[in-house]
């Protein structure tokens, strides 16, 4: 049973996990959470690959409601299948919904959708995007065909698409150009171990950089440097934690001991975690990028207990971090809200299937 001091979020579920259609799923209870510079959360759920149930749920802290079908109510139709991220970006919204093989475009203010940019190539092959990331009014997004494709963010249209390594499995942007980490997952057990990096204008890869054994999560931190989450064979090659400088493009540390399967990066501290599958076991860590080491070995100081993490945000307001609970991944998850202490603020239970990802909407000051 979880804690009862968690803020329990009361949902009434009509519809199975595979899929529903009650656009009245809006929630209003006294006791949700309240934020001072923080107006609303969206948190992106993916849903079961290939069962079309991914959603986008919103929580409103000025009005103090919850949607779990924020897109479904907005558009009058589903998400779509497997969205594996979303970002904001101006006043749009980006979601990547991966077997879907589009880029859904929402207006932050109304949910409404703006455009869904088809992903598919000139034979209609669909290219499965994975992660999206931003640089002077471009969008760049990395897909499991190999591939890059800018779009421009005013005409929403495809601008170039270049070719990297396999499977990219990770994107971020730093020192004006892009890395993409190719993970050569669709082909276990031979798998990629570079990072691409590309310049922009022209969209090109100029370097492929040697990182290990199965990239996979990728950013950059306030100093332009790149972290890069390697996997191995998951066997006898264990998870790494890589450093990239990004003026000279080459691996500058790698950090062994710190068995990574994903992060965030806020300024210049990631908030690293892991999770044994086998064992369903997991830790979170706090790194000092600047001091280039673990400054908090158990991040969560307070017994809070995640069952699966999935997903890791940090709120740039305040610093609060949002971590994700997935369970069996065949039930409704979480979201978790931690103060930078690592004690937990308040938690919103059964907010979607496999929940991924957040973007926080902030007051402007």
């Amino acid at each position: 049973m979880k804690n009862k001091s968690y803020i329990s979020v009361l949902l009434i579920i009509a519809f199975s996990i595979t899929g529903c259609n009650d656009m009245n799923d809006i929630e209003k209870v006294r006791d949700y959470p309240t934020e001072i510079e923080t107006t609303q959360i969206f948190v992106l759920c993916e849903g079961l690959f290939n069962l079309n149930n991914s959603t986008l749920a919103s929580y409103n802290f000025e009005k103090q409601e919850l949607n779990t079908n924020f897109f479904l109510s907005s558009n009058n139709r589903g998400l779509g299948d497997t969205a594996n991220d979303m970002q904001l970006y101006g006043s749009k919204l980006y979601v990547v919904v991966n077997v879907s093989s589009e880029i859904e475009v929402l207006d932050i203010n109304t949910g409404k959708s703006i455009k869904q940019i088809p992903m598919f190539d000139e034979k209609g092959v669909a290219r499965q995007p994975r992660f999206i990331d931003f640089l002077n009014g471009k969008a760049y997004v990395c897909s499991f065909d190999g591939t890059v494709v800018q779009i421009d963010t005013t005409t929403l249209e495809i601008n170039a698409v270049v070719e990297c390594g396999r499977n990219p499995d990770g994107i971020c942007v730093a020192n004006n150009k892009v890395y993409v980490s190719n993970s050569g997952g669709l082909d276990f057990p031979y798998f990629d171990s570079t990072v691409s990096v590309l310049n922009t204008n022209p969209l090109k890869e100029i370097k492929k950089i040697t990182v290990g054994l199965n990239p996979y999560k990728i950013h950059s931190d306030k100093e332009g440097d790149v972290y890069v989450v390697t996997r191995g064979n998951y066997g006898d090659i264990p998870y790494s934690f890589k450093k990239i400088n990004s003026n000279t493009d080459e691996v500058v540390k790698t950090f062994s001991d710190i068995q990574a399967l994903n992060f965030t990066i806020c300024n210049d501290t990631a908030y690293i975690y892991n999770y044994d599958y086998a064992l369903q076991t997991s830790w979170f860590k706090v790194f000092d990028c600047k001091q280039e080491k673990i400054v908090s070995e158990n991040f969560i100081t307070d017994n809070t207990t995640i069952s699966t993490p999935y997903g890791i945000n940090v709120n740039p307001a305040n610093g609060d971090v949002y971590i994700t609970d997935a369970y069996s991944f065949t039930e409704w998850g979480d979201v978790l809200c931690f103060n930078r202490s690592g004690k937990l603020k308040f938690r919103i239970n059964q907010i979607g299937l496999n929940p991924n990802q957040i973007v926080f909407i902030n007051k402007i000051k």
